[in-house]
Formats: C-alpha cells, sequence, structure tokens
C-alpha cells in the first residue's frame, strides 16, 4: 500500500478543497444547502478572505476557471483589475521610483475579485447572496482561530502598523495586542462592510438584481466612496522607504467591470490543459509542456536527478519568455501562438543540456528583440529594497524573508459543475485598511516595470501580468481536473511536476500532492524588489541526498529546504461516470479536501 499523509477523497456527491480547513467546510455546506459549484466557491472566497488575511482580501484580484456541465471545455473569469487613469510612468517617475514599490499606495490597481465572484455567482450561480455572504460575515464578526502565521505578522508589523499605518493598527491589533496563535480573531469593520452591502441588496427584488446592487455598492456605492475619500488624502510609507498618495479613485472603480474570455491550451501526451491567457503567468506552464513532449519522461525516475534537472531547465526557458514577452493581450500584440508552436518548442528544447544554465535566455523572436534585450537587462540589475515594509507577494512566509502569499479553491459539485479559482492580492501587511471597510487594498501594479514600451509597461486601463494561475485539465479518458496552488512565482512549477506525477507516475490525486517539490528562483521575480538568482534550485530534502548531491555536481546552486515545506497544491476531478476525487495539501497544515 502506498502511503499518504490523508486520504484521497471520494464520492459523488461533491468535493470542496481549498488552502484552510473552514473555507472547504465552509464549500461543502453550501453543497450540502443545494447549492452548486459556483456558491460553493464564493463562499469558500469570501471566508478565505476573513480567515487568512495574510494572503488574500476582499479588494484584491483573482483569476478563476469555471466549467459548467453543460460547456466542453472552461472559461475564464477576469477578477484582475486594471492601472487606475493617473497611473502612468511618468507620474510614478516623477516619485523618484524606479520600480513600483511592494506596499503602499501606488501599487494598488482597481480591486477585481469581488467582481468576478459576483457576475459568476449572476450567471452560474443558484442560492440567494445571503447564503454566500452569511459564513463570512459570521467569521469576521464571531472569529475564528487565529493561525500562527498570522499572529506572527501582525507582531512583526506592530509598530510599524502604529506609527505608519493607524488604520492598519486599530483592526489587527485591538486594544494593542496582536491575536495569539489558536485565540479567536475578529474584524467586525469587514462584518459591517457586507452586512450593510447585503441589505442594500436586498432592498431590491429578485436574485440577480440584488447581485447587481452589490455591485453598485461595491463599485459605485458606499464601498467605492470609502476608498475615494480615503485615498483623496492619504500618504502612507511604502516598501520603498517613503510616503506616498495614491492614484486609484472612485471614478476608475465606476469604470471598470469583471469579464469573461477564453482560455488557452494545449496537448500533451493526450492530456488537454486549459490556462489563463498572456495577462497571467499561465502560458509559462503550457510552454514548459510543449518543450518536454519532447524528451522521454517515462524513462526517467520523477524522484530523480535526471528528471529535476530537466524540468528545472526547461522551466527556466519558459519563464524566460515570460519575463520578455507577456503582458495585457487587450494592450499589446503578444505572440502566443508563436511561443506556444512546435517549431518554437523544438528551438528551445534544443538549448538544454547535461549541466545547469545561470543565463537568463528569452526566445529570439523577430520583431522583438527590445523586449528580449530588456528582460535580459532587468534580471541583470542589482535590485535592493528601499527600507519600507511589508513588500510584494511574498513567495511563501516559510521559504523568504517576506510575508504573504494567496489562496486556492477547487470545487466539483455533483451535477459536474467544476471551479478553479486562485484569489490574491489585499494582504493585511501590503497596504492600510481603508477606514470603516476593514480592508486593506491591493499591490498588483508591482508587477509593472517603469519602462516604456514594453508589454508589461505601465499603463492605464492595462492589467498587470499576475502571477495568479489555476488549472483545468482532461485526461485521455474524458477524467477532468481542476487544480491549483498559491506561491506567486512558484505557482506553475509546483502545477507542472504535480501534473507530470499525474500524467508519468500514474498517481492518484493525495499521491501527487504529496510527492516532494522543487522550484528554481533563477528567473525575475515578479514581486518588488524583484531580484533574479541564476542558478537557483530549492528542493524538499525529500529527494534524497544522493539526489541533491548530483544536482550540484550539474552546477545546480542547491537549497534545500525544510521537510515538508514547498507548495500548497489542491486538486479535485471527476470521471466520465460521476466519480469525484479530490486532495489536499498537508504541507503548513491548514488545506483541507471534503467530500463523499
Amino acid at each position: 500500500m502506498h502511503f499518504t499523509t490523508r486520504p484521497e477523497i471520494a464520492g459523488t456527491f461533491g468535493v470542496a478543497t481549498s488552502t484552510h480547513w473552514i473555507a472547504s467546510a465552509v464549500g461543502m455546506s453550501l453543497l450540502e444547502k443545494g447549492g452548486n459549484a459556483f456558491d460553493a466557491a464564493a463562499a469558500m472566497g469570501f471566508v478565505l478572505h476573513v480567515v487568512e488575511p495574510h494572503l488574500n482580501g476582499p479588494l484584491g484580484d483573482m483569476p478563476m476557471l469555471i466549467k459548467p456541465s453543460c460547456d466542453t471545455v472552461p472559461t475564464l473569469v477576469c477578477g484582475q483589475g486594471t492601472a487606475p487613469a493617473r497611473a502612468t510612468i511618468r507620474h510614478y517617475r516623477d516619485e523618484g521610483l524606479t520600480r513600483i514599490p511592494g506596499s503602499g499606495l501606488l501599487a494598488t490597481v482597481i480591486p477585481g475579485a469581488f467582481d468576478a465572484w459576483m457576475i459568476t455567482l449572476r450567471d452560474h450561480g443558484s442560492l440567494p447572496l445571503r447564503d454566500i455572504l452569511e459564513p463570512a460575515i459570521h467569521y469576521a464578526r464571531s472569529g475564528h482561530p487565529a493561525l500562527a502565521r498570522v499572529s506572527t505578522t501582525i507582531s512583526g508589523l506592530a509598530e510599524f502598523f502604529r506609527d505608519e499605518w493607524p488604520t492598519s493598527y486599530d483592526t489587527w491589533l485591538p486594544g494593542g495586542s496582536a491575536p495569539q496563535p489558536g485565540a479567536l480573531m475578529k474584524n467586525p469593520a469587514l462584518a459591517d462592510t457586507w452586512t450593510r452591502l447585503l441589505a442594500e441588496a436586498e432592498a431590491k427584488q429578485g436574485r440577480e438584481a440584488q447581485i447587481e446592487a452589490a455591485r453598485d455598492a461595491f463599485y459605485r456605492g458606499f464601498v467605492a466612496e470609502a476608498i475615494d475619500r480615503y485615498l483623496r488624502d492619504a500618504c502612507v510609507m511604502d516598501a520603498a522607504g517613503r510616503r506616498r498618495k495614491g492614484v486609484l479613485s472612485g471614478e476608475d472603480m465606476a469604470g471598470w467591470q469583471a469579464s469573461y474570455e477564453a482560455p488557452i491550451s494545449t496537448r500533451y501526451k493526450g492530456w488537454t490543459v486549459w490556462k489563463g491567457g498572456p495577462w497571467t503567468q499561465g502560458p509559462a506552464l503550457l510552454q514548459s509542456l510543449q518543450i518536454l513532449d519532447g524528451f522521454d519522461l517515462d524513462a526517467l525516475d520523477l524522484n530523480g536527478a535526471r528528471f529535476v534537472h530537466l524540468v528545472t531547465e526547461v522551466m527556466k526557458l519558459a519563464f524566460a519568455d515570460r519575463e520578455a514577452y507577456y503582458g495585457d493581450p487587450d494592450h499589446t500584440d503578444i505572440p502566443m501562438n508563436t511561443l506556444l508552436s512546435e517549431k518554437y518548442a523544438e528551438e528551445r528544447r534544443a538549448l538544454i543540456g547535461e549541466t545547469a544554465s545561470v543565463e537568463q535566455r528569452p526566445g529570439q523572436l523577430p520583431g522583438h528583440e527590445t523586449w528580449a534585450a530588456a528582460a535580459r537587462r532587468h534580471a541583470s540589475e542589482d535590485y535592493v529594497s528601499g527600507g519600507g515594509t511589508g513588500a510584494g507577494e511574498p513567495t511563501m512566509a516559510h521559504l523568504s524573508q517576506r510575508r504573504g502569499d494567496t489562496v486556492h479553491i477547487d470545487v466539483i459539485d455533483r451535477w459536474g459543475n467544476m471551479v478553479s479559482a486562485t484569489p490574491s492580492g489585499g494582504w493585511l501587511q501590503s497596504s492600510p485598511v481603508v477606514p470603516g471597510l476593514g480592508m486593506p487594498l491591493n499591490t498588483r501594479a508591482q508587477m509593472f516595470w517603469l519602462d516604456e514600451g514594453l508589454p508589461t509597461s505601465l499603463a492605464p486601463g492595462r492589467r498587470p501580468r499576475t502571477t495568479l494561475s489555476p488549472s483545468m485539465a482532461r485526461e485521455p479518458d474524458g477524467t477532468e481536473l481542476a487544480f491549483g496552488t498559491p506561491g506567486g512565482d512558484q505557482q506553475d512549477q509546483w502545477q507542472l511536476m504535480y501534473l507530470l506525477r499525474l500524467v508519468h507516475g500514474g498517481l492518484n490525486l493525495q499521491q501527487a500532492v504529496d510527492a516532494p517539490l522543487f522550484h528554481t528562483g533563477h528567473f525575475q521575480e515578479s514581486f518588488y524588489p524583484r531580484p533574479a538568482r541564476p542558478g537557483h534550485l530549492m528542493i524538499e530534502p525529500a529527494f534524497g541526498e544522493a539526489v541533491i548531491a548530483e544536482l550540484r555536481q550539474r552546477g545546480h546552486a542547491v537549497e534545500v529546504s525544510e521537510p515538508w515545506s514547498i507548495g500548497r497544491l489542491t486538486a479535485a476531478s471527476r470521471n466520465s461516470d460521476g466519480l469525484l476525487r479530490a486532495a489536499a495539501t498537508p504541507r503548513l497544515m491548514q488545506a483541507y479536501a471534503i467530500g463523499r
């Protein structure tokens, strides 16, 4: 019997899995109430804002893959807000910046996650809005057990909050003390916000009308008004070490809405894999699969040095292209067809040798030479933080000195509806709490560059190239899979390894989750201060000393992590006869899969 840290959940009624056990339980409760996967996922999302506030918040952002049972392919819901009208390169340069700080007010784009949940509920949900929001209201008002990492994050920022962000101090340190691990933690201001929003929504008759009223209250009503009023005068310390005002306005919020779009996909060994477009980093996973398709992975030990080396070198090439060529396709003609072509994959495959590369090697695409040159230049610059705090979406708090992360949700109901969502942004450490709302703003603008002429150049109305990257796939036998992970730049690295273990290792969902993981920091980080670490490879010790020694001999700058510390993968699947399965990582001891 192959040991797993927990059973692979199986049943026929429904499965809900996420990065926090309370959210997973809430999702299952919505399914039990008769709701569908879209209802359950939304309720889970709002609860995650409450129970993991260091990882996501209501003013954050979110891409989400949804697949109604009647559809043959998924749809991408874009909950990624755009840069405000006053977010120009000239303005940021005039502020003395060469890159956008990872915290503070200038890093904010239009909040997008809320509207993504609302249009999905409007068009695909079934339960009243009150059923969706009541669990989050309950935990915000009555309290939830504080995670140790939440307590540590708040304690470490107590002095800064008191001196620089007093609204955050009042919210996260009521009475002057950080919540103790396991003690009840509350956010009454957030509970009041959702209670008021519900009251305004329920003044309308009918489920759809109430959801539209909630959208109005958030983007054109009291929520937007509170944000606009605060940002007119607020001037706060940021990660670059100076006090600066923001550029987001209520007018920006009123003019934006979430949208649907087609995801992109590729075929690999009979599987079809769907990811978000080039405003996410999702195509890097697809490019990696295209390159790997020319290698015989079935002949490799999936826990061996050859496998780790090969996959690492492939990811270096794919993520170099991410840095050079990805961006908002609504503003820039992204050469995605070329990047995902078999001919291009063959060219990239030829670059992989037996030793680790320490070069940044974006592909040389005719007509785009300046983009590749800029990616190489950025990666060679020595970025040093300016002395502020709360910088970035630190990829994993326990793997770096930075704080924060993301959350993930996968749900499948008994009818076959599927959701894979990765909410993020609006972390408690990234931006001050907006007075009266109980929620901080996001900092996704830090992914823009302050250089002209690039796909990721800051510009009003442009989406930042986010790291958020949910996934869906279909196996050769028709089994459908939803999966994902938090982890910033690591998201599509860990998901790639997970998928390869399923395809080539024949593992079940939980076995593949439990398998040891690795990732590289070789390429440009997406988060302030945006360093690159040529040749870097972090690996779990479960691979064994011999594997680690061989990787060092191959030239990798190996960093061995603590045991069971890399990745927060969750997954759910449904086969053709309706059997549902789900799994969640044991790492960090928070994620949970529930189903029956």
